[in-house]
């Protein structure tokens, strides 16, 4: 049995779930989301927790169970606090800003690309450099960061691009010269 899928969920005030089946519904201060979890588990919400647990001991249930535990409580989590991930622009003349719900991002190219935010992600950007992605689903917000990495990725020579803060970029020495 899993020991992730084993411990309870609790579900703090201000959070409402409603289960039908396997579909979940998370309704908090932050939004709502909803979520159908794969077969093989089912989810009880015991007094002001929400249990998980494998339906049968195939390898399909077991493999599932501490999957749908973590995906459960990211929501929880998600619709109570949020979820952000910073990225850092490292290099001269590039930067980023937010004009609407797009963000724009100068990396060295010759045009700027643009990037539209999804419904419940939100951008924002501080001293041109610094991109805050923030929303409630841990998936989405992981997915865009990644995509706004995927931009410029940081090159190991002189680190220029975009990464995450608090990344350390492996260097690489230059060319050595001759003797």
């Amino acid at each position: 049995m899993s020991r992730i899928g084993k411990s309870p969920i609790p579900i703090p005030d201000k959070v409402s779930v409603s289960l039908d089946g396997l579909a979940v519904t998370v309704k908090g201060p932050k939004g709502e989301l909803k979520r159908t979890l794969p077969d093989g588990v089912s989810v009880n919400q015991v007094d002001n927790t929400i249990v998980v647990a494998p339906t049968s001991q195939k390898r399909l249930s077991r493999e599932r169970h501490g999957l749908c535990r973590t995906l459960v409580a990211n929501m929880i989590e998600g619709v109570s606090n949020g979820y952000s991930k910073k990225l850092e622009i490292v290099g001269v003349g590039s930067r980023a800003q937010v004009k609407g719900k797009t963000l724009v991002v100068s990396a060295g190219y010759s045009h700027p690309v643009e990037m539209q935010a999804p419904e419940g992600i939100t951008f924002a950007v501080e001293n041109n450099t610094n991109v805050t992605v923030s929303g409630t689903d841990k998936e989405l917000v992981g997915n865009e960061a990644a995509k706004i990495r995927a931009i410029r990725p940081p090159e190991p020579y002189k680190g220029k691009g975009i990464k995450y803060a608090g990344e350390r970029i492996l260097r690489k020495a230059g060319k050595s010269g001759k003797k």
